[in-house]
């Protein structure tokens, strides 16, 4: 005989705005079930907890709690008023507990590495965040209600998370974006959709196979009765699943992009050139050389080189306060290291999407977010219909005329991305993009950064997206080591080893200087010669001219009138522009092997 649910929901409805969001929904949890709760951003997951959690906000329906059953919930916006500091916030959850002191309240604060003296209002996101986490575990309740658990955590914590959930005795229901978070720790999956929950009694990781069969099913199904209806409701279904499919082909071009990268961290010497089209930055984007960074007595960077090219995808990770977003600003040109150079690329035009993001106006709409009262948006030279654009982000076309206060916050983050995303650009710069934003969310931005026609530099905690999308990772420790591996997070841990391992994989002239205190004497330093060192003192003047000649090219050609007016000159710019990107193409070749052998000749 089965067990009683610790608890359940009846007939559940909630409406927002005059829409349903919650639509007669039915579920329960079992002792010792490990749920995930998925669902398209603004589909009312959020909302689905708290109604779980208590808050009576539900229209209608009832809500059953098995009697002296304990639950607790990690809200995405913890609310730490009149609480005196973290271990104060923390205990609150024990009730008749001996307060801060309590042993279990100073054991969580340790592993999650929280002072319980400080002031709630001092604390980082993700200090917030483990934070909120620790309250949540504190009485070690029957059910667990998790709203983005991972959000603003670095991957130890992430993984010391993975690990207590796994051994945790209780039911919990995961809401989350991070898919292998889901993958190792979800044995059942509810799926809310269009207001009515959904039940998969398998791992997540067959969920989009699953879900994928469902939609199709309804499509023929609504083919059947009404093509009309099909072609308005479809998006939901059809164009996720093709997505979906495309990025497995993605994945195979991007096993060859690891290839093509792991050549390029290999000795010097061994790098090949990706060669295909950019918007006007050269062939290799950064060169940063034994850049060094400190904050005070604190070694945030040590000597550390990297050369990053063109449609190179770069994911930076490490524990929060490692030194990723320094490392980063420096590899941008933004923050001057304090030994070591970073030389930048031709014509390196930069797009930045911080951690923050900046606030959108709540009173516009996303139509005017986008294109203000015009009908087009520019996307990166471009013109596209506005609604066209926000179709690609998978918004609907009523919520294009909408408050941005009406939005999720997922939803706000996908108008924040089609925003930056459409600017001119060769260059992305992503800290932490994948926050809040859900499965088909992560589908979309991970197509828009495969096909993006420029160099990506990523910080993310989201290993499975690492794995989809970057060619190499660079790991920073904590202690001003930073090392670059070929792949993504996966192909991080095999290559790393234990961390003796990870030393040995640095460079040898990097591990003699670690090694040794004091250097043996060396060999003379050989030279190139008077030729190969008189073509790398003129290649740089050579491309810049080249540089300007295309640009100057491109200019007369965006006349619409010159064909008209002079064909012959039209046909004269056009070949020469194809000529001089060639020869532009050549000569950054050429210079990055005379300077990649000149560097192996000294040493």
């Amino acid at each position: 005989m089965a067990e009683p649910p610790l608890l359940a929901l009846q007939d559940i409805r909630y409406r927002l705005g005059g829409q349903p969001i919650l639509d007669g929904v039915e579920l329960s949890i079992a002792p010792g079930e490990r749920l995930s709760l998925v669902g398209r951003n603004g589909a009312g997951k959020s909302t689905l907890l708290r109604i779980l959690a208590g808050e009576p906000i539900a229209d209608s329906g009832t809500r059953f709690v098995q009697p002296g059953a304990k639950v607790a919930t990690l809200p995405q916006e913890p609310d730490f008023a009149g609480h005196e500091t973290v271990a104060h916030y923390v205990a609150s959850a024990l009730g008749d507990s001996l307060g801060p002191s309590d042993y279990r309240v100073a054991a969580l604060l340790d592993e999650l590495k929280l002072d319980g003296a400080r002031l709630p209002g001092e604390l980082s996101g993700g200090e917030a965040r483990r934070t909120a986490l620790a309250r949540a575990l504190v009485a070690e309740p029957d059910v667990l209600l998790l709203d983005e658990p991972t959000n603003h955590l670095d991957l130890p914590t992430i993984e010391w998370l993975e690990a207590t959930l796994s051994s945790w005795r209780g039911a919990y229901v995961l809401v989350s974006h991070d898919r292998r978070f889901l993958g190792n720790l979800a044995r059942a999956v509810l799926w809310l959709d269009r207001g009515i929950v959904r039940r998969l009694d398998r791992g997540y990781g067959e969920f989009e196979a699953w879900s994928n069969e469902i939609l199709e099913r309804e499509a023929t199904e609504r083919h059947k009765l009404d093509r009309l209806i099909e072609r308005e409701t479809e998006w939901a279904g059809k164009s996720i699943r093709a997505r979906r499919t495309r990025n497995e082909g993605r994945l195979r071009a991007l096993a060859d992009l690891r290839k093509q990268r792991r050549q390029q961290i290999g000795p010097v010497g061994r790098a090949t050139i990706e060669t295909g089209p950019a918007e006007q930055s050269g062939a290799l984007a950064i060169t940063a050389r034994n850049v060094s960074k400190s904050w005070g007595e604190k070694v945030v960077v040590r000597d550390f080189s990297t050369r990053i090219f063109r449609r190179d995808r770069i994911g930076l990770i490490g524990p929060n306060g490692a030194g990723k977003t320094t490392l980063l600003r420096m590899l941008i040109g933004e923050l001057e290291p304090d030994t070591g150079s970073v030389k930048l690329g031709a014509n390196l035009i930069p797009v930045v999407i911080d951690q923050r993001r900046t606030a959108l106006d709540p009173d516009k709409t996303p139509w005017e977010i986008l294109a203000d009262r015009n009908d087009h948006v520019l996307v990166r030279g471009h013109q596209r219909h506005v609604m066209t654009y926000l179709r690609e982000y998978l918004f609907r076309d009523e919520q294009a005329r909408q408050p941005v206060r009406t939005l999720s916050g997922g939803e706000r983050n996908r108008l924040l991305l089609a925003k930056a995303l459409a600017a001119p650009s060769n260059l992305l710069v992503l800290d932490e993009p994948t926050n809040d934003l859900d499965a088909d969310t992560l589908d979309l931005l991970q197509e828009a950064l495969s096909d993006y026609d420029g160099t990506v530099l990523l910080v993310s905690h989201d290993r499975d997206f690492l794995d989809r999308l970057v060619t190499s990772t660079i790991a920073l420790e904590g202690d001003g080591t930073a090392i670059e591996y070929a792949g993504g997070y996966s192909d991080y841990l095999v290559q790393r080893g234990p961390r003796e391992a990870a030393a040995a994989a640095t460079p040898a002239a990097r591990r003699e200087k670690a090694a040794t205190p004091a250097r043996e004497p060396t060999a003379p330093k050989q030279r190139l010669g008077y030729k190969r060192e008189r073509a790398l003192a003129e290649l740089p003047r050579k491309i810049e001219a080249l540089q300007t000649e295309i640009a100057t090219l491109n200019e007369a050609l965006a006349d619409p009138q010159l064909y008209a007016r002079d064909p012959k000159d039209f046909a004269g710019k056009t070949t020469r522009l194809g000529g001089a990107q060639a020869e532009l193409d050549a000569a950054e070749t050429e210079w990055l092997e005379l300077e990649m052998l000149r560097e192996e000749l000294q040493g």
